[in-house]
């Protein structure tokens, strides 16, 4: 029989993908403008509490903008730099207002919010329990349907384990509303059990 466990859990990490792009006549000046804008909202992320080995570089990029619609007429009309932080937000209380602050710094990308469990382990060890209780409660029900004991279990494996987010909103007046929610983690098992009369 298979089994499923769920376990819900309120998230205490948050991913945050937030950076900045500039554009410049030439590829110095959109870089310099944009490591300017960078360097202000990684300012302001440490000042908010977000710790360096929270805050990673996940791109970083310099390119032409062309003008002209087919490739005879066309040309580099500027450039366009862009840097995109991946940003790991442990004080959920606090991740509308991060937002806001880096906005106002300069942050002009918000490629992704995820949230998440700084150690899911304990949540997920609980949904395998579930999972288990569940395969021998459909076994026992199975077997005593076919006029059958259960037996001893033969063997357990799990199928996997995974995260499912359910958010549920939650506002606040001073700075973006930010819904954290829930998150189900689910495992599911089989269990082979032997059969007695």
């Amino acid at each position: 029989v298979t089994g499923t466990g769920t376990v819900q859990a309120a998230p205490d990490l948050a991913t945050l993908m937030i950076g900045v792009t500039t554009q410049a006549g030439t590829a110095a000046e959109a870089l310099a403008a944009n490591s300017a804008s960078v360097e202000a909202v990684i300012t302001r992320l440490t000042a908010s509490g977000i710790e360096p080995r929270d805050m990673q570089t996940s791109n970083l990029s310099i390119n032409p903008n062309w003008s002209g619609s087919d490739s005879s007429a066309s040309g580099i009309s500027g450039y366009v730099a862009s840097n995109l932080l991946t940003v790991r937000i442990r004080k959920l209380d606090g991740l509308g207002a991060v937002l806001d602050a880096s906005v106002a710094d300069g942050a002009n990308t918000l490629n992704g919010l995820s949230f998440g469990l700084a150690a899911p382990e304990p949540a997920l060890n609980e949904a395998r329990k579930a999972a288990v209780a569940d395969a021998r409660a459909k076994a026992e029900l199975l077997v005593a349907a076919a006029g059958l004991k259960l037996g001893r279990i033969v063997t357990i494996s799990e199928n996997g384990a995974w995260t499912d987010p359910a958010p549920m909103f939650r506002e606040s007046a001073a700075a973006v509303p930010v819904a954290g929610g829930e998150l189900g983690l689910t495992a599911n098992v089989t269990v082979q059990f032997e059969m007695t009369e």
